[in-house]
């Protein structure tokens, strides 16, 4: 019996929570049985991030590449010469591709900031794109190899198991005569020093949410946000922190009635779901971007930012509860801009982001 090589495939992780969207891509490659899957995560992270990672890897029985140090990292997975490789960021893709191995390029955010065109490497062979909007503005500042996928981490938001939800729900100890707050800022900037007050308030007649960023919880300069939510949660019984090992916001998008967030992605993703979002337009800035706003506006895709008329903007701390309560009884109003919003910053809403990916790194590779 001749034995068919495997295509070999290398999920470079280069932090902890890119994993949410090479998984649905990992999955429809399982089920192709025709790629043999690694992942990685650079030794420079820190120790609790990498064991959650291999912790996520061992779950799903997708054996990982760890050494020493990272030195010894990029030398082994130079050795391998996979055939193909998916990253989050540009990162290390120069060091760790052979001349033959197709580099796949699964941005890990869609928000509002300017790194998503700058974040570009002429050594990417397919450029996975989430919306026909962003691959057409991609494509007339030049860039090539573009596919357009949609965005994979949604993909199972159209699958998700009803026993899944109220399992989560149990877990949480969510009140069932409460509406669900879903509040996931950004880490930087970030509305969460100015917010948090807030929700100590509406959590005595809401269940509150918080999905920190992995940064909060892993850098040392923004771990003082995980130590703030920690102290929020203790304080409140309906306030619900998500822990540190929940890298994958996903399944929670379905808890939730409303999304409060900054300019985080979240704001694009929970779209699929047509429910009331809340974005604020307020920050904790450093000092030298309150020296030098110019910096700061630099950094974020201002147009983007400005053309967002899909959720609330809120520009003070104040004005979060009579919001979130107007949005709550009346979730139709602004229903017809999120359907128009999702049209426009995602792409087809039918859970297979994943397959058109694959598909295309099949042609790529003609297998």
């Amino acid at each position: 019996m001749i034995k068919v090589r495997m295509t070999s495939i290398l999920f470079e992780t280069h932090h902890l929570y890119y994993l949410s969207n090479f998984l649905p891509v990992i999955h429809e490659m399982k089920k192709r049985e025709k790629f043999e899957i690694f992942a990685s995560i650079p030794m420079k992270m820190p120790r609790e991030e990498r064991q959650i990672f291999y912790h996520a890897c061992s779950g799903i029985d997708i054996p990982i590449i760890k050494t020493e140090n990272e030195t010894e990292r990029i030398v082994q997975i130079k050795k391998e010469k996979f055939d193909v490789i998916l990253i989050g960021n540009v990162g290390q893709v120069n060091y760790l591709t052979s001349e033959k191995t197709i580099a796949v390029m699964v941005y890990h955010g869609i928000g509002l900031k300017q790194s998503y065109y700058r974040d570009m490497d002429d050594r990417i062979n397919i450029r996975s794109v989430e919306s026909q909007d962003r691959f057409d503005e991609l494509q007339a500042k030049g860039h090539q190899n573009l596919v357009l996928t949609g965005f994979t981490k949604l993909d199972p938001l159209f699958d998700l198991d009803d026993d899944e939800i109220l399992k989560l729900k149990r877990e949480l100890n969510l009140d069932p005569n409460k509406k669900t707050i879903l509040y996931a800022p950004s880490f930087y900037p970030s509305s969460l020093e100015k917010l948090f007050p807030e929700f100590e308030l509406l959590s005595i007649n809401h269940n509150v949410i918080i999905k920190l960023h992995n940064f909060s919880w892993h850098q040392n300069r923004y771990r003082y946000q995980s130590k703030l939510a920690e102290a929020l949660d203790k304080k409140c019984n309906n306030i619900h922190l998500l822990k540190r090992d929940v890298y994958n916001i996903i399944p929670y998008y379905r808890l939730a009635d409303i999304l409060v967030s900054d300019i985080s992605s979240t704001l694009f993703e929970f779209l699929p779901l047509n429910k009331p979002i809340i974005q604020a337009n307020f920050f904790s800035l450093r000092l030298k971007h309150r020296i030098f706003p110019q910096r700061f506006w630099k950094k974020l895709d201002v147009e983007r930012m400005q053309n967002i008329d899909f959720a609330y903007l809120i520009s003070d701390p104040s004005e979060l509860s009579i919001r979130i309560q107007f949005a709550l009884d009346y979730p139709e109003e602004m229903a017809s801009l999120r359907e128009d919003a999702h049209d426009q910053y995602l792409y087809k809403p039918d859970g297979k982001a994943s397959s058109r990916l694959v598909a295309a790194i099949e042609e790529k590779l003609q297998i």
